[in-house]
């Protein structure tokens, strides 16, 4: 039996050692427990991996997203090869990016990891359904347009842009 094809290291090897890493790397970046308490943050780190494993239903979102977020990483990857072609580097910051730009590339993230956990969690065919046999959903859309031209037009310049 090869480890790579099995269910053990694809649905519970992996997403534990992502999960603790990713929480004993966020615990020990807060300091949420104090400077210097790694065993503390490793328990805490521990203790929530084993129960997303224990959990079939978030453990399962969790391995249907990954791969998905890694295509959206090398994606954003070649974007930063291509702009870096043409984008201002200096020699000790290495490239510069615009503000614009990072906003940009924050929103357009948000929305795909927003849209992306929809989608995981089937609730997106019960949000497009409720869209498709609702006069609601137009109305809502006219308002957002609405809402985001006048954000447009009202917003103050800033300098940096």
């Amino acid at each position: 039996m090869d480890l790579f094809t099995t269910d053990l290291f694809t649905k519970g090897i992996l997403p534990f050692l992502l999960v603790f890493v990713l929480i004993f790397a966020i615990l020990q970046r807060s300091k949420l427990f104090g400077g210097g308490k790694s065993q503390i943050d490793a328990l805490v780190s521990l203790a929530i991996s084993l129960i997303l494993i224990g959990m079939p239903t978030p453990r399962d979102i969790i391995v249907n997203m990954v791969p998905w977020l890694a295509v959206a990483l090398v994606i954003l990857f070649v974007i930063l090869v291509i702009y870096g072609f043409s984008g201002k580097v200096e020699k000790d910051k290495g490239l510069e990016l615009p503000t614009w730009f990072n906003k940009t590339v924050l929103a357009a993230a948000i929305l795909f990891v927003i849209i992306l956990v929809l989608t995981v969690t089937d609730a997106w065919t019960s949000i497009s359904t409720w869209a498709s046999d609702s006069s609601i959903f137009g109305n809502v859309l006219i308002i957002v347009v609405i809402a985001g031209a006048l954000w447009f037009a009202l917003r103050k310049e800033s300098k940096d842009n």
